[in-house]
């Protein structure tokens, strides 16, 4: 069974996230030969303070 985590520094709307979930959830039935049924997916929506890109936390002005 797919297991999908995807994280993100910030939030996404409701729509966004229900539109990802079906399109990855497509692409693995119709790729991966996964029945819709099998596909879990998580969304961790982080706040840009718990994110750091080169030593730098998003948000911060380098």
């Amino acid at each position: 069974m797919p297991y999908v985590n995807i994280r993100i520094a910030g939030t996404w709307s409701h729509e966004q996230k229900k539109q990802i979930a079906e399109e990855i959830t497509d692409t693995l039935e119709r790729v991966g030969n996964k029945p819709k049924s099998y596909t879990y997916i998580s969304f961790d929506e982080l706040p840009h303070e718990n994110w750091a890109i080169g030593g730098t936390l998003l948000g911060e002005k380098e």
